[in-house]
């Protein structure tokens, strides 16, 4: 009976790992790397559509109006003042709802 089993235990296939390492990695994929991937394209096309005039929400918390727009930097009214930030510098705009976070 032992040699039984040790027959049978030798005769596995190889493909049983790979195809084990196979479904992490695709399980990986769809539930780590491209809803991530998602998330920053809609961030990226958000920036990109910012213009003079709109409020945003900053990722200080603070609420601004956009003066100016130029290519990596936005000029921002607080208040009776104007400050230069970055793009990045922008969470999402006061008119949308806040955003998800996972």
């Amino acid at each position: 009976m032992n040699v039984a089993l040790i027959q049978q235990a030798q005769a596995q296939s190889p493909f049983g790992p790979i195809l084990l390492f196979g479904g992490m990695a695709v399980l990986f994929y769809f539930l780590l790397i491209r809803p991530q991937n998602k998330a920053r394209k809609q961030m990226e096309e958000r920036l990109s559509k910012l213009k003079a005039g709109d409020e945003v929400l900053l990722t200080s918390g603070l609420y601004a109006t956009i003066d100016r727009v130029e290519d990596k930097n936005i000029y921002l009214k607080l208040g009776s003042s104007i400050v230069k930030a970055r793009r990045q510098a922008v969470a999402a705009l006061a008119a949308e709802p806040a955003p998800e976070q996972n």
